[in-house]
């Protein structure tokens, strides 16, 4: 059995970020992850993060793995199979291999609702997405519909209808599940709404041009010419393995930490999408930063192992 001071689960930007700083501590850091990126290598290009004006979501996860590795992160492509977390030492299991630690800081990320129609995979990238803050300013004058009925969708097409040409709004019922308020704010904006209504097929030759849209209550199919379309219907967070390992988290299922990103269990934490952050990769990047150096602080007692770590980033009332 391998053993390290911290193990990383999962391969986005809170865990290349965490096991940055981790290694910058002189800690001997593992990142385990089944991929590399994250929901990060879905983005075609990166175009808000700070200091890097556009890159690949896959390019800027490479040049994350590359930076922590030059600090002595140790990375291994490897499916986690399970956790014991309870107790001083952890425990973290592949099919392949088990590692020991002192401290685990759980990255392991979310992955958003599909619409699991024909065409959507194939158009990831190239006219599909899955997050409007990222993407909608690449389809500045362009044609777009936004779908889902949730507060983020109803956001993301009025958000839409300030850059794109034409924006609509396909939801599969008559009525919106964002709050009042907010919908009153969409009254005010250009946006088309499609009601009763779902995807049945994204069609395009390089690149999105048109959805297939059949209506759930008279069965009729209509084409809608676009050039992308923004899927708002959720995320769904990867938590199996660590309720398993006794991990609480709360009724959506993202994993419950508090303002240092400690978890219920001593020595555990959690960043990143798996706690329902803000999906933007500087959020969880941040997030993976602070939790590696109050991890360190777990260990060490303080920067000069003279004070508890509660010391460090407490909240100011």
């Amino acid at each position: 059995m391998e053993t390290y001071d911290i193990i990383i689960v999962g391969g986005g930007p809170a865990a290349l970020t965490a096991g940055l700083y981790a290694a910058r501590r002189n800690l001997k850091t593992l990142i385990l992850s089944e991929t590399l990126g994250g929901q990060m290598a879905l983005a075609h290009v990166v175009e808000n993060y700070p200091g890097v004006e556009a890159i690949s979501g896959m390019e800027l996860a490479e040049k994350m793995k590359k930076q922590a590795e030059k600090f002595g992160c140790e990375f291994k492509l490897a499916k986690v199979g399970g956790l014991e977390l309870k107790g001083e030492i952890k425990k973290v299991k592949t099919p392949e291999k088990e590692y020991s630690s002192k401290i685990v800081i759980i990255a392991t990320g979310s992955h958003y609702r599909r619409l699991k129609v024909e065409g959507e995979d194939k158009f990831i990238g190239k006219g599909v997405s899955y997050c409007a803050t990222c993407d909608l300013p690449l389809f500045k004058d362009k044609k777009v519909a936004i779908i889902g009925g949730s507060d983020s969708a109803v956001t993301a097409a009025m958000y839409a209808s300030e850059i794109a040409s034409e924006t609509f709004l396909i939801h599969r019922r008559d009525k919106l599940r964002a709050e009042e308020v907010t919908q009153e704010k969409l009254k005010k904006t250009p946006v088309k709404i499609i009601w009763n209504s779902v995807i049945e097929k994204v069609e395009g030759d390089k690149f999105v041009n048109k959805v297939i849209i059949k209506n759930v209550k008279t069965n009729e199919t209509q084409e809608l010419q676009l050039d992308g379309i923004f899927i708002e219907i959720g995320e769904i967070p990867t938590t199996e393995i660590v309720k398993a390992a006794g991990v609480e988290v709360n009724e959506k299922n993202f994993v419950i930490v508090n303002d240092k990103f400690e978890t219920n269990i001593p020595g555990v934490y959690a960043v990143g999408d798996v706690t329902g952050s803000f999906a933007q990769i500087i959020v969880a990047a941040a997030e993976g930063a602070e939790a590696a150096t109050n991890a360190y602080l777990y260990l060490k007692g303080g920067f000069y192992g003279e004070r508890k770590p509660a010391d460090y980033g407490e909240k100011k009332k």
